[in-house]
Formats: structure tokens, sequence, C-alpha cells
């Protein structure tokens, strides 16, 4: 008896759409669910060479909660390639400003840094209420376990 193991092809993937709602949600916990579903971990034929995720529809991202004191002391750093060009931004302002910059970041962060990882990460709507305006996908809510 020949025994064979079956992979799978990109063509062969049926994406789906998921609903993910931040409101009162942990940013770091959230993220790594968020992030699972981005890369297919969810499914039973998970590939890790190939996108199999689903899009992932985030909304409420105003909503979103960090513990402890990370509102306060939590920075985010970016730099603009010149000499001199470090700039920082604390928690508590860029959620004033762009909450969904926050939630992007943090799911990002827990992606692979390749190509397939940048390919992923096309596949995220970050909303910072409950319009999204993609009632056409069909997305389903997703429920933690």
């Amino acid at each position: 008896m020949k025994k064979t193991t079956k992979t799978i092809s990109a063509k062969d993937v049926n994406q789906q759409w998921w609903l993910f709602d931040a409101s009162n949600q942990v940013l770091g916990r959230f993220a790594s669910e968020v992030a699972q579903v981005l890369r297919g971990k969810h499914r039973p034929d998970y590939s890790p060479n190939i996108y199999m995720g689903d899009a992932v529809i985030i909304v409420n991202a105003d909503k979103i909660r960090v513990t402890g004191n990370k509102s306060e002391t939590k920075k985010y750093f970016r730099h603009s390639g010149y000499p001199g060009g470090v700039k920082y931004a604390s928690f508590s302002e860029l959620m004033k400003n762009d909450s969904d910059k926050v939630v992007l970041n943090a799911v990002k962060g827990m992606l692979p840094k390749n190509k397939l990882g940048r390919e992923i990460s096309k596949h995220i709507r970050i909303y910072k209420d409950t319009n999204h305006g993609h009632e056409a996908q069909q997305p389903k809510e997703w429920s933690s376990n």
C-alpha cells in the first residue's frame, strides 16, 4: 500500500472574510488572534509556505485597550530615513489621532518578516467605528473560543 502526503496548492484555497470586533479587547491578545486567522493557522489544511489565510475586517479600533500603565509608557518609533529623523509617538496620542495604526502595527509585528508576510498584510482592513462597507463580501463574525 502506497502512502502519499497530500499538499494543497494556492489555487485550491477558498478564502473567507471575517469580522473582528476590537471593542474592549486587549491589544496584544487581539492582534495574535487576528494574525493567526490572517496566516491561515485556524484551518486544518494549513501550510506555512503559501498564503492560505482569510481576509480580516476589524471594527471599533478606537475602543481597544492595553493593560497596566502602557497607555502612558508605550512608545512607537519611526524614522524618516534622514540623519536625526527619529520620531516617537506615545500610545495615547496615537490612539487619539490614528487608532487604526496601533492595531495594524500590532498585527504586522506578529506576521512573518518576508515576502509572504507582506502579502498577508494586504488582506486586513481596519476601521475606527462599526461602519466598514464590506457587506458585499459577506463577512462572518469571528467568535473567540
